[in-house]
């Protein structure tokens, strides 16, 4: 297997890739048809094995400070995406995606990562096992049918809501829980990069 720079042919299987390792999770549903680009620079990886693209990553990142990161100072790169193709968890591909991550983020003199997941136990497990520290949290809620009266409704007579996505940054989160059936706790993970 060998990690290397991201390629415009890679697309489709990168697209692959992201789209299986998001099934088990509570993004599954974060679906892109294309790979997305960036405003600012971006360390763009993948991992490649026997011509096929088995994880990725994604570090947008900083030349001036908070432009892409929402904390910290100093010039921090945002982790949007990292995966691993089903076929090939536990073989230590992320981690090896994220160690050339950070080589390169330290070269380009950034001083941390930045990532926001939701609540998988497993994926929340595995950004402390590599460092990271757990530093913020909102609520995403997912609102359909029912779920929605006397919360969010149209102002336009001819339009009909059918469902709605929210970020929710309060304090009381269980006036949702009773009514709602998707509610995920959105979480910032955040690791110092040290001179590897």
């Amino acid at each position: 297997m060998i990690i290397r720079d991201y390629k415009d042919t890679d697309e489709i299987g990168w697209v692959r890739c992201r789209t299986l390792s998001f099934l088990n999770t509570a993004y599954y549903d974060n679906v892109l048809n294309r790979k997305e680009s960036y405003e600012n620079p971006a360390i763009e990886l993948v991992a490649e094995l026997e011509g096929q693209i088995v994880g990725l990553m994604d570090v947008e990142y900083e030349v001036e400070e908070k432009t892409v990161c929402s904390r910290g100072e100093g010039l921090g790169g945002m982790i949007w995406h990292i995966a691993v193709h089903p076929d090939y968890y536990r073989q230590g591909i992320g981690e090896q995606l994220l160690q050339e991550a950070e080589k390169r983020a330290i070269n380009l003199g950034l001083n941390r990562f930045e990532a926001w997941t939701r609540d998988d136990a497993w994926v929340q497990s595995w950004y402390e096992k590599m460092s990271f520290n757990k530093v913020d949290s909102y609520y995403h809620i997912y609102f359909e049918g029912n779920e929605m009266k006397n919360i969010i409704q149209s102002s336009h007579p001819k339009l009909y809501l059918v469902s709605s996505f929210a970020h929710y940054v309060g304090e009381d989160i269980e006036q949702f829980k009773n009514s709602n059936q998707r509610i995920h706790e959105c979480v910032c993970y955040e690791k110092y990069l040290n001179n590897i």
